[in-house]
């Protein structure tokens, strides 16, 4: 007789239960101020997409956060450059903690909060809520990408806005996931550039799906969704080259008609639209900016790779064999370990810089 073992989790070398999101909400729960922000947050985010608000808005923020006390300071001073231009830009922070790997890598700060290769999951997705308790009790709206489906549940009351990014773009998981989330969802283009990947995907989410889950208890569910009409595309470039010009938005303003769907673009300046070189994004936002000025209106918003300082670093091999506080105190604060960032006063211009030309 064969033995169930030699057919069931060959290849699993352990498992550990975690504590329910309704668990995770009584510990680190959400206050009535920083829920009331999320809502107002989002309720502007869709106004914009339905032209019911000319503002645009900005998804900015660090590649992804590693260290809460500089993701803090950021806050702080991303809250106080909202406050100067928001009767013109809405600026979302990108708060960015489960990073989708091209081979290996540091997969994010729910899944591996210590950066040593522990994955202390569950202490990951207290962190996270805690950050984002301060971000939204502060005003600040946010952001983050949905990369593992189950992670939604533990973190998105506090969620303004969510990407699906252009690996996971073609997954019909991704694409029922974002039917059933609360908040506006921007779909970015395939890694070869391809914008019907993006276009599929829209058509895909806006309609109603029934899929598998975990709910508020951690028991397995059937959900079934209404679809997500705040569902738009991101252009981010593919396969060497970008895709912000001229052409390339008239491109996909028509094949956005063409297939029914509204008619609002969000660029990404970072990724292959900058050539993958942090210091092009200025460029790339004000092409867009005099794209905007000369009529163009279905650009509506921008994402940027900012930090406090500029660059990445590499996260040493070494950083894993001291404990935690120690390991960050090791790496340069405030820099990125994963994608290059523009710094805080090139961003703090290049906004300022956006502002001033559209309010003129």
């Amino acid at each position: 007789m064969i033995e169930l073992k030699k057919l069931i989790n060959v290849n699993i070398t352990g498992s550990e239960r975690l504590i329910t999101p309704k668990a995770i909400k009584e510990l680190v729960p959400a206050t009535e101020t920083a829920l009331k922000n999320v809502l107002k947050s989002r309720l502007i985010i869709q106004d914009i997409l339905d032209e019911k608000d000319p503002r645009y808005f900005f998804v900015i923020g660090p590649c992804s956060i590693h260290d809460p006390k500089a993701a803090i300071e950021y806050a702080q001073k991303l809250k106080g450059l909202a406050d100067r231009v928001a009767n013109r830009f809405v600026l979302v922070m990108r708060v960015y903690f489960e990073k989708p790997r091209t081979t290996t890598g540091w997969k994010g700060l729910i899944n591996d909060p210590f950066l040593d290769d522990s994955f202390h999951i569950e202490e990951g997705l207290k962190l996270a809520r805690k950050l984002l308790l301060q971000f939204t009790e502060m005003g600040l709206a946010t952001a983050t990408e949905a990369l593992d489906p189950i992670t939604p549940q533990y973190i998105a009351e506090f969620i303004t806005w969510t990407a699906i990014g252009a690996r996971t773009a073609e997954s019909q998981t991704h694409r029922e996931l974002a039917s059933g989330l609360s908040m506006p969802v921007g779909f970015k283009n395939g890694t070869d550039g391809s914008v019907q990947t993006a276009v599929n995907a829209l058509k895909a989410a806006t309609t109603k799906h029934h899929f598998l889950g975990i709910d508020q208890e951690g028991k397995f569910s059937k959900f079934s969704t209404s679809g997500n009409k705040y569902c738009h595309i991101v252009l981010r470039g593919g396969g060497g080259k970008p895709n912000y010009d001229r052409k390339s938005i008239a491109t996909c303003e028509a094949a956005l008609a063409k297939n029914g769907l509204g008619k609002k673009i969000v660029v990404d300046c970072s990724h292959d639209n900058s050539n993958k070189d942090h210091r092009l994004q200025p460029k790339v936002l004000a092409d867009c900016i005099d794209q905007i000025c000369e009529g163009n209106n279905s650009i509506c918003g921008f994402m940027m790779e900012s930090n406090l300082f500029e660059g990445n670093q590499p996260i040493p091999d070494d950083l894993k064999q001291l404990p935690h506080k120690e390991g960050l105190l090791a790496l340069k604060y405030g820099v990125s370990v994963t994608d290059k960032c523009i710094d805080w006063p090139t961003t703090e211009k290049i906004i300022l810089e956006a502002y001033g030309k559209l309010k003129s």
